[in-house]
């Protein structure tokens, strides 16, 4: 093993074949060798400014090189990064920097959140500054991704595992020194988790500044790629192309595809393995707070069609009812995780207090059953959490943003089912009097991010919470879809 920390990997890559590809954005190619030298300016640029050892560093960065030299400049210091939309409006962004109390925002104006040091995007450090390698520094904690959160307050996921890789470990089914394609925003824990991690193994990273379905078709052939995250919706956008556009590209070279964030409607999933091969299709299911995760190949999944896979190494499931009880066996119920390591090993949360039963067992939120050979089959989302286009999406905190207009009374916003979002964000809005619905829509842009605004919305004048405060959640979703809702 040649386990080293995050930081150093670039140099070990470079050492090697210091004019390899690195990384590739919209034409514009990085060889190892000035990515190296270039994050250990940029290093020094953000020691210069006060980031230390241990400190948490927020990243709200487009898709990009410059997020990527922005990680790995992190990393050399020893500090966390902590990637955030950098389309998030200022509202939600102030309440993560609250929560974190970064020593630097990467990707906004100085002066943007008071006397938090800000660096805007396209920032360019001192070229008087050494590009020579740092100390060796290791993180103690290598990523810290947000989630907006149930209670509709943002919370930051901070794994406990260090900044430490062996660049010659082959992890998640990836080669050494390949093509991967990046399609999925960057500060999502999946593409971030999975990019760096195959960064990390020499591999020439393809980063796509957002998605478009042909545009990947082309990338994955242009480049040969080998290895692939898609989220389910990506997918049948790609399946909803002509035949002939989505069979002109040679794809031989792809040799995964790892499909994961939301649902895969067992039709869609099958025509790609008819269409690609069951080799090729992978999945994988498990929360950004990684307590536990399963994964399924084509093959298997022909075998148990519906399935998410067994329990991966290191890690425990089991399926309990509503009163604590362990069910057996073809037994419907919720789905809980614990890592061998034990209760709260895999990751911490700062602003929120994680939810345990038994001993530490946790939930991400579903509910399922367990076939004889150990295979997972997810039964529906037990929690009221919106999964669209791959994204989870809290009611609770677009509730937040819409009750704070004035004249409404109170809001529910449930998830329509929608084939190709997976499910759509739906507002329903108790407003005794009529209001401005304009000035609705630009008070919602000022404190949400756009996938998080509803696409449509209901305006009814009867209460929709009872005198306990609790909303009619499910019976409203059933009313508006026609069947049994989560």
């Amino acid at each position: 093993m040649t386990v080293m920390p995050i930081g150093r990997i670039p140099a070990f890559w470079a050492e090697r074949n210091p004019d390899a590809p690195a990384l590739s954005h919209e034409g514009e190619t990085i060889t190892r060798e000035a990515f190296e030298r270039r994050t250990n300016r940029l290093a020094r640029a953000y020691e210069a400014l006060g980031v230390r050892e241990g400190d948490l560093v927020t990243i709200g960065l487009p898709n990009g090189i410059e997020f990527f030299e922005a990680c790995f400049a992190t990393w050399k210091l020893g500090a966390t990064p902590q990637p955030i939309s950098a389309r998030l409006p200022r509202i939600e962004r102030e309440m993560i920097v609250e929560v974190g109390n970064p020593r630097l925002v990467v990707g906004v104006p100085q002066g943007t959140h008071g006397d938090t040091i800000c660096l805007p995007i396209g920032f360019t450090p001192d070229p008087a500054l050494s590009d020579e390698p740092l100390p060796e520094r290791i993180s103690q904690y290598w990523k810290a991704p947000t989630s907006g959160g149930s209670t509709g307050r943002p919370k930051i996921i901070v794994s406990n595992d260090p900044g430490l890789f062996d660049p010659m470990e082959k992890a998640l089914q990836m080669e050494i020194g390949r093509t991967q394609l990046v399609p999925g925003p960057l500060y999502h824990n999946g593409p971030f988790s999975f990019s760096m991690r195959g960064f990390c193994s020499g591999n020439h990273i393809i980063i796509m500044t957002r998605f478009d379905a042909e545009e990947t078709l082309g990338l994955l052939a242009n480049h040969k790629v080998d290895w692939v995250n898609l989220v389910p919706t990506m997918m049948h956008r790609i399946w909803n192309l002509p035949a002939e556009t989505r069979n002109k590209y040679d794809l031989s070279s792809l040799r995964i595809v790892l499909h994961l964030a939301a649902p895969c409607p067992a039709w869609l999933k099958e025509e790609w393995i008819n269409w690609l091969g069951p080799a090729r299709i992978h999945e994988l299911y498990g929360g950004t707070e990684a307590q536990g995760f399963t994964w399924i190949t084509g093959e298997e999944w022909l075998q148990h069609k519906g399935s998410v896979g067994r329990i991966g190494a290191g890690s425990q499931v089991r399926i309990v009812d509503e009163a604590g009880n362990i069910l057996p066996t073809g037994e419907i119920g919720e789905v809980f995780f614990m890592p061998d390591r034990g209760p709260g090993s895999t990751y911490h949360y700062i602003g929120a207090t994680p939810k345990q039963i038994d001993g530490g067992w946790e939930s991400i939120g579903d509910v399922g059953w367990l076939d004889e050979d150990g295979y997972l089959y997810l039964a529906d989302r037990h929690t009221d959490m919106i999964l669209s286009g791959g994204a989870n999406i809290y009611p609770a905190e677009i509730e937040a943003a819409i009750e704070a207009f004035p004249g409404i009374r109170s809001s529910c916003v449930i998830g329509i089912p929608d084939e190709d979002m997976g499910n759509l964000v739906h507002a329903i809005i108790d407003v005794p009097e009529p209001i401005d619905t304009e000035a609705l829509a630009s008070h919602l842009a000022e404190r949400l991010v756009r996938y998080k605004i509803p696409r449509t919305f209901e305006y009814v004048s009867e209460p929709l919470r009872d005198d306990a405060g609790k909303v009619r959640r499910s019976q409203l979703r059933k009313e508006r879809i026609g069947t049994e809702a989560s």
